[in-house]
């Protein structure tokens, strides 16, 4: 005969509460209701899961093992239960989202983890891209939510931030030496570092024309060249702040010239229609946003305003 989940549920009440009449009481039921439900259980599994020790039930050897079963089958049932009134609402299994390599990166993992505290079996697919390569996935319908500097045609998007960019080199680079603001031309003569666009389209972006030129597949790659004085390049604050602060890198003396600005677009692949966990996810990187602006408007004033030289 099956056990059922209403008498592992009885024999977790009965050890939790100490006790049958407190356990019917937990339970809103009789205490000859909980006490058939146990005799039921070991008769089914032919097993002794109490013993009397004085006036005392105590769990047997076989009833510890049983009773820490049973707390693992409730609690899967009800991950189950929540997880079907989650899908009862609409809210799917799987969310994909393409973020642009230029959105802090922290800031979208602290919102996912939040986001799991409420839809821990909701997946998420997190795509880091360059350039086009958010809005190529919009287009390919790849993902469900994209940030992205550029809104692919037939998609509505809603402008979250900008993005400042700076350009940078080592404190040793020959660019530095040079005690006065640098040209654009000063700039060509010496190597300059891009990261590859993550689509198919190959967009250079920022790129001066320079003969010397290297394609690195990440930001990453690039600052750690850079900071290996192998050439200069435009990094966003929003990624290269420690990089600054530790002296790896040193913004270049340019002037206005050495700031450019990206701005960054939230969209939803699916717009009016998207699935309530898509909205809610996009709510919440809006409240994030918002609420981190402020601070790194600061952050990015000092990076920005170095003296030149």
């Amino acid at each position: 005969m099956q056990v059922t989940l209403e008498q592992w549920q009885a024999l977790i009440a009965v050890v939790d509460a100490g006790g049958y009449a407190k356990a019917a009481e937990q339970l809103g039921k009789s205490q000859s209701a909980i006490s058939y439900a146990v005799q039921k259980l070991e008769s089914s599994l032919d097993v002794r899961v109490f013993k009397l020790s004085g006036r005392r039930a105590t769990l047997t050897e076989a009833g510890q093992a049983l009773y820490r079963h049973a707390q693992h089958l409730l609690t899967q049932a009800e991950q189950t239960e929540e997880l079907a009134r989650q899908f009862s609402q609409g809210y799917e299994a799987q969310i994909q989202i393409a973020m642009d390599a230029i959105f802090p990166r922290s800031w979208m993992l602290d919102i996912l983890a939040d986001f799991a505290e409420q839809h821990a079996h909701t997946r998420i697919e997190l795509l880091e891209t360059v350039l086009s390569g958010s809005d190529e996935a919009v287009l390919k319908r790849q993902v469900d939510l994209a940030i992205s500097g550029r809104v692919p045609p037939g998609f509505l998007g809603e402008k979250l931030m900008d993005v400042r960019f700076i350009a940078c080199a080592s404190p040793d680079h020959p660019l530095h030496q040079f005690n006065r603001p640098l040209t654009l031309d000063d700039l060509r003569q010496y190597r300059q570092l891009v990261v590859r666009d993550s689509g198919s389209r190959s967009v250079d972006s920022g790129w001066l024309g320079a003969e010397q030129r290297w394609t690195l597949s990440n930001i990453e790659a690039s600052m750690m060249a850079a900071g290996k004085g192998i050439g200069y390049a435009w990094y966003p604050v929003t990624r290269i702040q420690p990089q600054l602060h530790s002296g790896a890198l040193k913004p270049l003396p340019l002037g206005s010239s050495g700031e450019r600005s990206v701005e960054l677009y939230l969209i939803l692949t699916d717009g009016e229609l998207a699935r309530p966990g898509v909205r809610k996810l996009a709510g919440m990187i809006h409240k994030k946003v918002h609420g981190q602006l402020p601070t790194l408007s600061v952050e990015c004033n000092k990076l920005c305003n170095t003296p030149t030289g």
